[in-house]
Protein backbone atom coordinates (compact mmCIF):
# COMPACT_ATOMS: atom_id res chain seq x y z
CA UNK A 1 0.00 0.00 0.00
CA UNK A 2 1.52 3.37 -0.98
CA UNK A 3 2.51 5.74 1.78
CA UNK A 4 0.41 8.81 2.30
CA UNK A 5 1.87 12.12 1.29
CA UNK A 6 3.73 13.80 4.14
CA UNK A 7 3.85 10.78 6.45
CA UNK A 8 6.60 10.39 9.06
CA UNK A 9 8.31 7.82 6.82
CA UNK A 10 8.75 10.49 4.16
CA UNK A 11 10.34 13.03 6.50
CA UNK A 12 13.49 14.35 4.82
CA UNK A 13 16.75 12.91 6.06
CA UNK A 14 18.02 16.40 6.83
CA UNK A 15 15.85 16.45 9.93
CA UNK A 16 17.88 13.54 11.32
CA UNK A 17 21.19 14.94 10.16
CA UNK A 18 24.02 14.99 12.71
CA UNK A 19 25.25 18.55 12.37
CA UNK A 20 28.46 17.95 14.29
CA UNK A 21 30.10 15.12 16.19
CA UNK A 22 32.95 14.72 18.64
CA UNK A 23 34.70 12.47 16.14
CA UNK A 24 34.61 15.21 13.51
CA UNK A 25 35.96 17.68 16.05
CA UNK A 26 38.78 15.31 17.07
CA UNK A 27 39.75 14.75 13.45
CA UNK A 28 40.24 18.48 13.00
CA UNK A 29 42.23 18.73 16.23
CA UNK A 30 44.54 15.91 15.16
CA UNK A 31 45.10 17.67 11.85
CA UNK A 32 45.95 20.92 13.61
CA UNK A 33 48.38 19.17 15.94
CA UNK A 34 50.40 18.01 12.95
CA UNK A 35 50.73 21.49 11.42
CA UNK A 36 52.94 24.45 12.21
CA UNK A 37 51.59 27.82 13.32
CA UNK A 38 55.00 29.50 13.14
CA UNK A 39 55.26 32.41 10.71
CA UNK A 40 57.93 32.01 8.03
CA UNK A 41 59.55 35.45 7.50
CA UNK A 42 60.65 34.42 4.01
CA UNK A 43 57.11 33.59 2.86
CA UNK A 44 54.08 35.76 2.27
CA UNK A 45 51.78 32.77 2.86
CA UNK A 46 50.17 32.25 6.28
CA UNK A 47 51.31 29.19 8.26
CA UNK A 48 49.64 25.90 7.36
CA UNK A 49 48.16 25.73 10.84
CA UNK A 50 46.36 29.06 10.49
CA UNK A 51 44.98 28.10 7.08
CA UNK A 52 43.64 24.83 8.51
CA UNK A 53 42.21 26.68 11.52
CA UNK A 54 40.32 28.98 9.17
CA UNK A 55 38.87 25.96 7.35
CA UNK A 56 37.97 24.43 10.71
CA UNK A 57 36.04 27.56 11.71
CA UNK A 58 34.29 27.59 8.33
CA UNK A 59 33.33 23.92 8.73
CA UNK A 60 31.64 24.60 12.07
CA UNK A 61 30.04 27.81 10.83
CA UNK A 62 28.42 26.10 7.86
CA UNK A 63 26.92 23.34 9.99
CA UNK A 64 25.45 25.77 12.51
CA UNK A 65 23.99 27.90 9.73
CA UNK A 66 22.34 24.78 8.31
CA UNK A 67 20.37 24.56 11.54
CA UNK A 68 19.36 28.19 11.14
CA UNK A 69 18.33 27.64 7.54
CA UNK A 70 16.15 24.67 8.49
CA UNK A 71 14.50 26.82 11.15
CA UNK A 72 13.91 29.62 8.64
CA UNK A 73 12.38 27.08 6.25
CA UNK A 74 9.99 25.96 9.03
CA UNK A 75 11.56 22.53 9.24
CA UNK A 76 12.62 23.05 12.86
CA UNK A 77 10.60 24.72 15.55
CA UNK A 78 12.33 27.37 17.63
CA UNK A 79 12.89 24.86 20.43
CA UNK A 80 14.25 22.20 18.05
CA UNK A 81 16.65 24.65 16.41
CA UNK A 82 17.94 25.90 19.76
CA UNK A 83 18.40 22.33 20.99
CA UNK A 84 20.37 21.33 17.87
CA UNK A 85 22.50 24.43 18.29
CA UNK A 86 23.18 23.63 21.95
CA UNK A 87 24.31 20.14 20.93
CA UNK A 88 26.86 21.54 18.46
CA UNK A 89 27.97 24.21 20.93
CA UNK A 90 28.61 21.59 23.62
CA UNK A 91 30.96 19.77 21.25
CA UNK A 92 32.73 22.86 19.97
CA UNK A 93 33.15 24.44 23.41
CA UNK A 94 34.82 21.34 24.85
CA UNK A 95 37.45 21.54 27.55
CA UNK A 96 40.59 23.49 26.67
CA UNK A 97 43.71 21.34 26.33
CA UNK A 98 47.26 21.96 27.47
CA UNK A 99 50.02 23.28 25.25
CA UNK A 100 49.91 25.13 21.94
CA UNK A 101 46.87 23.25 20.64
CA UNK A 102 44.97 24.35 23.74
CA UNK A 103 45.72 27.99 22.98
CA UNK A 104 44.68 27.48 19.37
CA UNK A 105 41.37 25.88 20.37
CA UNK A 106 40.68 28.56 22.94
CA UNK A 107 41.10 31.28 20.31
CA UNK A 108 38.74 29.37 18.01
CA UNK A 109 36.15 28.97 20.76
CA UNK A 110 36.26 32.66 21.57
CA UNK A 111 35.75 33.65 17.95
CA UNK A 112 32.83 31.22 17.54
CA UNK A 113 30.92 32.71 20.46
CA UNK A 114 29.52 35.29 18.05
CA UNK A 115 28.27 32.58 15.69
CA UNK A 116 26.01 31.07 18.32
CA UNK A 117 25.01 34.49 19.71
CA UNK A 118 24.04 35.76 16.25
CA UNK A 119 22.02 32.67 15.32
CA UNK A 120 20.12 32.77 18.61
CA UNK A 121 19.16 36.36 17.96
CA UNK A 122 17.85 35.47 14.50
CA UNK A 123 15.87 32.56 15.93
CA UNK A 124 14.43 34.95 18.53
CA UNK A 125 13.26 37.19 15.70
CA UNK A 126 15.89 39.90 16.10
CA UNK A 127 17.39 41.29 12.92
CA UNK A 128 20.17 43.39 14.41
CA UNK A 129 20.51 47.03 13.35
CA UNK A 130 22.81 49.45 11.58
CA UNK A 131 26.21 47.72 11.47
CA UNK A 132 28.26 50.91 11.49
CA UNK A 133 26.45 52.23 14.56
CA UNK A 134 26.73 48.87 16.32
CA UNK A 135 30.48 48.65 15.71
CA UNK A 136 30.87 52.19 17.06
CA UNK A 137 28.92 51.23 20.19
CA UNK A 138 31.02 48.11 20.69
CA UNK A 139 34.30 49.99 20.37
CA UNK A 140 33.09 52.57 22.90
CA UNK A 141 32.58 49.93 25.59
CA UNK A 142 35.00 49.83 28.54
CA UNK A 143 37.96 47.54 27.96
CA UNK A 144 37.23 44.09 29.33
CA UNK A 145 33.44 44.27 28.91
CA UNK A 146 33.34 40.99 27.02
CA UNK A 147 29.67 40.34 27.78
CA UNK A 148 28.60 43.73 26.44
CA UNK A 149 30.81 43.40 23.37
CA UNK A 150 29.43 39.94 22.59
CA UNK A 151 25.87 41.19 22.93
CA UNK A 152 26.51 43.90 20.35
CA UNK A 153 28.58 41.59 18.13
CA UNK A 154 25.64 39.19 18.13
CA UNK A 155 23.43 42.02 16.88
CA UNK A 156 25.96 42.74 14.13
CA UNK A 157 25.96 39.07 13.16
CA UNK A 158 22.16 38.96 13.11
CA UNK A 159 22.10 42.05 10.89
CA UNK A 160 24.58 40.46 8.48
CA UNK A 161 22.60 37.21 8.40
CA UNK A 162 19.58 39.36 7.51
CA UNK A 163 21.49 40.83 4.56
CA UNK A 164 23.46 43.81 5.89
CA UNK A 165 27.01 44.26 4.51
CA UNK A 166 30.02 43.64 6.71
CA UNK A 167 32.74 43.58 7.93
CA UNK A 168 36.24 44.22 6.56
CA UNK A 169 36.01 48.01 6.55
CA UNK A 170 35.17 48.01 10.26
CA UNK A 171 38.18 45.95 11.32
CA UNK A 172 41.30 47.42 12.92
CA UNK A 173 43.82 48.61 10.32
CA UNK A 174 46.77 47.52 12.43
CA UNK A 175 46.71 43.77 13.23
CA UNK A 176 48.71 44.56 16.34
CA UNK A 177 45.81 46.63 17.65
CA UNK A 178 43.07 44.12 16.85
CA UNK A 179 40.71 43.14 19.62
CA UNK A 180 38.27 40.35 20.36
CA UNK A 181 35.66 42.41 18.53
CA UNK A 182 37.84 42.25 15.42
CA UNK A 183 38.04 38.46 15.79
CA UNK A 184 34.25 38.39 15.95
CA UNK A 185 33.99 40.57 12.86
CA UNK A 186 36.22 38.07 11.04
CA UNK A 187 33.87 35.26 12.07
CA UNK A 188 30.84 37.31 10.97
CA UNK A 189 32.50 37.72 7.58
CA UNK A 190 32.90 33.92 7.49
CA UNK A 191 29.20 33.63 8.32
CA UNK A 192 28.32 35.94 5.43
CA UNK A 193 30.32 33.82 2.98
CA UNK A 194 28.90 30.59 4.42
CA UNK A 195 25.36 31.83 3.85
CA UNK A 196 26.20 32.22 0.16
CA UNK A 197 27.44 28.62 0.03
CA UNK A 198 24.12 27.45 1.51
CA UNK A 199 22.04 29.24 -1.11
CA UNK A 200 20.56 25.99 -2.43
CA UNK A 201 20.52 24.12 0.87
CA UNK A 202 17.10 22.71 1.76
CA UNK A 203 15.22 24.52 -0.98
CA UNK A 204 12.40 21.98 -0.90
CA UNK A 205 10.45 20.41 1.93
CA UNK A 206 10.87 16.91 0.56
CA UNK A 207 7.24 16.70 -0.51
CA UNK A 208 5.97 16.92 -4.05
CA UNK A 209 3.43 19.59 -4.91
Amino acid sequence: MPKKKGTQEEAPLKLFYIFYSRERMENWIRTLQELSFAVDPSSEEPPEGLLALSRFAEDITIEVLKILRLFQNHRFTKEEALQRMREVEAIVMCEVRDGEIGEVLESLQLSLLVLFASCRKVIDGKQGGDVKALVKRARALPEGDMEGALEIAGEIGAAVLAGSPCCEKYMADDPGKSSLLDDWLVEIETMKEAVKSLKDFDESTGEED
